[in-house]
């Protein structure tokens, strides 16, 4: 008779069987006291569970753990999905990148008066969609819409999400169905591969490309104007800037030009510009009102970018224009809620004081600050470490504004580099940035740098204590 071959154990079969049940798990979870509620527990501990089991089918866990070591790792999993849970995952964070308006970071930090005037807003009702002196419904767009004209010098103004929502929202309202030149060098890529061409589309216009990625004409434009035509769209590149053999038509003639054809000529500006960048000692960017005023027909912009607000879109305008767009219903899909306005309304007052500005805005207080300042700060804060594992030394670097204004800008700044014999650079940036909160820096000539503009004095001790930490 042939021999019949027994079968080996599967050690993987016997780590299985040593998996403890959910029942187990809660009853050993019990005395805790987890700030969870029994239902959302038992979820924790049988996605843990299966999770385990998976890793020993995968090979990815030892085949010789001792139930008793089995259900100590999973207990400690939970607790640490149970932590992970209450842990906030949007954080503050200490931005020493020297962007000052960060997109992954949140862009510009909001000023004091208007967290201040958020609180109270938040904390209570408020008359969003109340007119108080006639006691009956009210539009939310009045919130802001005067000292946005007052600022721009606009008959009227409407507020969204965002800038994209903005221009979306114009072109469908205004040239729905029709044609739209715009120049072939102005079709700009956004934050997060949003094009301009996808978000013409999206507004149900027809788009026409005019003239060539570096010289666009008069000519081009009016060769493409027709019955079919619903405007002229012209976009600031903000993000970047075609440089040598270039040519653009100056707004004066396109203004001519749509004001002749009886169409809008819609301005997209990007950043949000409605103070001076020159007065800062900056480069010159566009300011709304001096298109406003010059006759473009719509201008829109971020609000939370130079202009130091919240996330908005504002188009600005034409009072016939204006209104054509509160009427599309599409407007109450893109509109901004309570805490928007409340935070913008706050913001765009501070404007009123142009020359308070350094003091009151933090963006301008960022981008004000001068070279010896930041040495003080940078000497300051290596003097405080006593670490004899870091290397520290000061630096002359550069910031930038970020978020696609300014882009050729180089600021002058100041970094505290670090080094350190016990840790890599990348160890170093990983650690100071699973700290809390957050500190968050970068990699340049195998050092970790801290770039001070932007960071504010009071997070200086911040830093300390989190390089004091490795």
């Amino acid at each position: 008779m042939p021999k019949i071959k027994a079968k080996r154990p599967n050690p993987k079969s016997n780590s299985l069987k040593e998996i403890p049940s959910v029942q187990d798990i809660l009853l050993s979870l019990s005395p805790k006291k987890l700030k969870i509620d029994d239902e959302y527990l038992k979820v924790l501990v049988q996605k843990v569970i299966q999770d385990f089991r998976e890793k020993i089918l995968s090979g990815a866990v030892s085949e010789n753990l001792s139930k008793q070591q089995i259900t100590d790792e999973i207990l400690e999993k939970t607790i640490t999905e149970v932590d992970r849970l209450w842990s906030h995952r949007l954080k503050r964070v200490i931005n020493a990148t020297g962007i000052v308006l960060h997109t992954n970071l949140g862009r510009a930090p909001i000023a004091p008066e208007a967290t201040k005037h958020l609180t109270e807003i938040l904390e209570n009702y408020c008359n969003l969609e109340i007119d108080l002196v006639s006691g009956k419904r009210g539009d939310r767009i009045n919130i802001v819409e005067e000292i946005i004209c007052l600022i721009t010098g606009a008959e009227g103004a409407v507020v969204v999400n965002n800038n994209a929502g903005a221009v979306l929202l114009t072109l469908y309202s205004l040239c729905y169905k029709k044609e739209v030149p715009v120049s072939r060098g102005e079709l700009v890529e956004i934050g997060g591969s949003f094009r301009m061409p996808e978000v013409m589309k999206a507004g149900g216009v027809k788009m026409i490309e005019v003239g060539t990625t570096n010289k666009t004409h008069l000519k081009d434009y009016t060769d493409k104007i027709n019955p079919k035509t619903g405007g002229i769209l012209k976009v600031h590149t903000s993000n970047y800037k075609i440089m040598g053999f270039t040519s653009s038509v100056p707004i004066e003639e396109l203004i001519q030009l749509a004001g002749e054809n009886q169409i809008p000529l819609i301005y997209d500006m990007g950043s949000g510009v409605i103070e001076d960048l020159r007065k800062w000692g900056y480069s010159r960017e566009p300011v709304a009102r001096e298109y406003i005023k010059a006759g473009v027909d719509i201008v829109t912009f971020s609000a939370d970018k130079v202009l130091g607000g919240p996330q908005a879109g504002v188009i600005t305008g034409k009072k016939k224009y204006i209104e054509k767009i509160k009427k599309n219903h599409l407007l109450r899909a893109l509109r901004c809620d309570k805490v928007t306005y409340a935070l913008l309304d706050a913001t765009l007052r501070l404007y009123l004081q142009p020359k308070e500005l350094k003091k009151s805005l933090p963006l301008a207080q960022m981008l004000n600050i001068s070279i010896d300042e930041l040495r003080k700060r940078g000497n300051q804060l290596i003097s405080r470490v006593s670490n004899s594992k870091l290397t520290f030394k000061l630096v002359d670097t550069y910031s930038q504004m970020g978020s696609g204004a300014l882009p050729l800008e180089k600021i002058p700044s100041v970094a505290v580099a670090v080094r350190s014999n016990k840790f890599t650079v990348t160890q170093i940036a990983k650690k100071m940035r699973l700290g809390t909160p957050p500190v968050i820096g970068y990699i340049e000539n195998e050092w970790f740098m801290l770039n001070l503009r932007t960071v504010r004095i009071d997070e200086i001790p911040i830093i300390v204590s989190a390089l004091k930490a490795l």
